[in-house]
């Protein structure tokens, strides 16, 4: 087994001259604290629970995985197969937090509702409901990736990028 690197600290600059998944993962992170104030403005509840929960609008999942892919083709180009792959992995990504998590969802409201004396042993807490995205949750995450994973890689760059901007590195 071949090392690549003999100095920790040379993984760490490897890191963080990533510029895909620095972008990417604050592509996830923009997602999920605008579930916080979408949750204000059309619930009119403070929740900072929606920032650790699954399901709501937008789709963090969907804005990471298109946010990498769209990053993957920027940096190694759109013909390359780490391209088809990033793709790839965020359609199943996609199709998975509509489609089956989202049908789980539904399944878990529907046994939630039945009366607990037809359960042999009731359940302690009831079923979690928003287990997936509807469409158009996973839709605008999935425009919300690359629209903030492509400007920062095209005129930011990576941590490292930015860290050396500012003198620190």
């Amino acid at each position: 087994m071949t090392i690549l690197h003999s100095e920790p600290f040379s993984i760490f600059q490897e890191l963080l001259d990533n510029s895909v998944l620095f972008w990417a993962l604050i592509a996830c992170g923009f997602a999920q604290v605008s579930k916080l104030f979408i949750e204000l403005i059309f619930k009119r509840q403070w929740r900072p629970s929606v920032l650790v929960e699954t399901g709501g609008m937008p789709s963090s999942h969907s804005a990471l995985v298109t946010g990498t892919a769209s990053g993957v083709g920027l940096v190694m180009g759109f013909s390359t197969p780490a391209f088809a792959l990033a793709v790839s992995f965020a359609f199943v990504v996609m199709y998975d937090a509509s489609g089956i998590r989202r049908a789980a969802g539904a399944t878990a409201a529907r046994l939630n509702k039945l009366p607990s004396e037809n359960w042999p042993l009731p359940p302690i807490s009831p079923l979690k409901e928003t287990l997936g995205h509807s469409r158009l949750e996973v839709f605008v995450g999935s425009l919300l990736g690359p629209a903030i994973v492509l400007p920062g890689i095209m005129y930011c760059g990576s941590p490292f990028d930015l860290l050396n901007g500012l003198g620190l590195f």
